[in-house]
């Protein structure tokens, strides 16, 4: 008897004690509930984080997070107003403001990031038709920057004035999309355009444009670069010639002086007696002789002659 009712205390204990950890669930700070029955929402929704309770078999909590969630949006490729397709990469933040709406309908996070998807590229793609590629890159009007490298035209299209600019688009497809994103229990808090690129037969078009003008630069440099080292050579050439020039002449000056000096001692030594003047006169016609004549050399001359006068005696006379 004992022991029976010791199986009914512990069964109706277990039973209490299932009961009730099926009915109490936990609310982190992050989190909000939507309490249903029979799939319909009842009741308010559970803000409060804590120990909750619902009927157990009949109700189900819903969890939401209550933290900003993230939308990262698919490239497009869209038409800009001048015409250029251009390849978009978005990305936002978004919150469950209204759980209840939020759960009725989209019922999930993977509902509400498809219809994001619908809204936000949406709008994407009217606000980037309505503008200018160059309203898209730029946020301001900076100032522009002289440069040798570009001409005149090349500058002022670069540097073509904006009237909206990127920030004042993000913000138009925000404005346009929040109020849709309400009607599903959501805050849109940000959209951001990640990336923007030309479609590829464009950026081949791009890509092979600024090849051909780095180099035309290029050349430009060297063109420069050639015309500086020709006229680096041609001072080098003409001031090696003057020094060239100036050491020859100075030269020439130092050889002249020295001769100079050599005949005057020469003449010093050899005008001293008549018979050192007659020695002079030997020694200077021998080297004439070794100078002019050769084994090979046929010279039909008199013997007469002064060039001779020693072959006829000795003392040349």
């Amino acid at each position: 008897m004992n022991n029976s009712k010791l199986i009914f205390i512990a069964a109706v204990s277990l039973f209490a004690f299932t009961i009730v950890t099926s009915a109490a669930f936990k609310v982190q700070e992050t989190e909000q509930v939507i309490i249903t029955q029979f799939g319909k929402p009842v009741g308010e929704p559970i803000v409060e984080p804590g120990i909750h309770f619902k009927i157990p078999g009949m109700q189900e909590a819903n969890f939401f997070d209550r933290r900003f969630l993230e939308w990262d949006g698919s490239p497009n490729q869209i038409p800009t107003k001048d015409k250029r397709f251009i390849w978009v990469d978005t990305y936002a933040r978004w919150r469950i403001t209204d759980p209840l709406l939020f759960f009725q309908r989209v019922r999930d996070e993977r509902g509400a990031q498809s219809r994001l998807d619908d809204i936000l590229d949406g709008e994407t793609r009217n606000a980037i038709a309505k503008h200018y590629l160059v309203e898209l890159v730029r946020t301001t009007n900076r100032d522009q920057l002289s440069s040798e490298e570009f001409t005149g035209n090349d500058e002022a299209k670069s540097l073509a004035k904006i009237k909206f600019g990127r920030e004042y688009i993000t913000r138009s497809i925000i404005e346009a999309a929040a109020p849709r994103t309400l009607e599903l229990g959501i805050e849109l808090l940000d959209l951001r355009l990640k990336r923007i690129n030309y479609v590829d037969e464009v950026q081949q078009k791009i890509f092979e444009r600024m090849i051909t003008e780095r180099q035309r630069i290029a050349d430009k440099f060297r063109s420069e670069g050639q015309g500086e080292a020709s006229k680096i050579l041609g001072n080098k050439e003409r001031e090696l010639k003057k020094i060239q020039s100036g050491a020859y002449k100075t030269a020439q000056e130092i050889i002249g002086k020295a001769d100079a000096e050599a005949t005057i001692i020469y003449a010093k030594a050899y005008n001293q007696s008549p018979a050192s003047r007659e020695f002079y006169g030997f020694i200077k016609t021998m080297e004439t002789y070794k100078a002019t004549l050769s084994e090979k050399d046929w010279l039909v001359l008199s013997t007469k002659s002064d060039f001779f006068k020693y072959f006829q005696s000795p003392s040349g006379k």
